[in-house]
Order: C-alpha cells, then structure tokens, then sequence
C-alpha cells in the first residue's frame, strides 16, 4: 500500500449463533468506518444468510488475505472465526484494529 491508497481494512466479529448473523452490526461498522475514509471488507457483504459456513469461511478468508489491516467488532473473543482471522491477520504482519476504538476516536 502506498500513501496514496487507503487503507483496506476486513471486518471480524461474532455472526453465528446471533439474530442476523450479527449482520446489522457489520453494516453499521462499515458505514462508519468507510466515512472515516477506509476502503472496508465486509463479510456481511460478501456472504448470505443461506450460505453454508465453510463457504462462508473460504470466501472470507480469500478476502481476508487481500487487506492491510483487521478491526475486530465487539464480542469477536467468542467466535471461532474471528479468532482464525486474527491469528491469520496476525501471520500476515496485518495492523490490528479495534471498531468501538475506531468509532469513538473519530
């Protein structure tokens, strides 16, 4: 990424088990993020309801791969697969962002 690029960031947080999928929360996040100027990769964008997980997952991985940075909704602690995104983020030399810090520095 060069200084003329924004900063790609993927958004991990909890989706299963939660009413929407927690889809909600992803687009409010993204909306805020992208405000504040960041090109960001949504899950909740790339994925439906009806997609079976580890579909789900793969396509989320590859999209994973392609950004700078990870922001880690509120509650990603208990989710398997943001835990994998960030162990992964973490490999990769990606920054690791926090949403809710995001959200209020902005």
């Amino acid at each position: 990424m060069n200084n003329d690029q924004q900063k790609r960031v993927y958004l991990s947080g909890p989706m299963t088990g939660l009413p929407e999928f927690n889809f909600p929360a992803f687009h409010a996040a993204a909306s805020a993020l992208r405000g504040n100027g960041m090109d960001v990769v949504n899950p909740a964008e790339i994925n439906g309801f009806e997609t079976p997980y580890l579909e789900c997952l793969r396509k989320d991985i590859e999209a994973l791969c392609r950004c700078d940075a990870i922001a880690l909704l509120p509650g990603w602690e208990k989710s398997n697969g943001a835990h994998l995104e960030l162990h992964l983020a973490h490999r990769l030399g990606m920054e690791v962002l926090f949403v809710d810090a995001l959200e209020s520095a902005a």
